[in-house]
């Protein structure tokens, strides 16, 4: 941390520079650019979409589908 310059971490635009900075410095351009790609928002109704995926989906089906998958290792 670069304690020679004070950073007014109210002011969102300088506080992500400072953060880019310090991951870039960290990690290099490519480690800083893995790292930011983590915390994408993504898109669509999460929730809605899990609702449509497990409709129908008994939680007898989820533990024999869980005791296979053990088995199988």
């Amino acid at each position: 941390m670069n304690t020679d310059t004070f950073t007014d971490y109210r002011d969102h635009s300088l506080l992500r520079k400072a953060g880019i900075d310090a991951l870039t410095n960290s990690l290099g351009a490519v480690g800083m650019a893995s790292f930011i790609r983590q915390f994408d928002k993504g898109s669509g109704d999460y929730t809605a979409e899990r609702e449509k995926t497990l409709a129908g989906v008994t939680m007898d089906e989820v533990i024999a589908e869980i005791k296979l998958r053990e088995q199988a290792k």
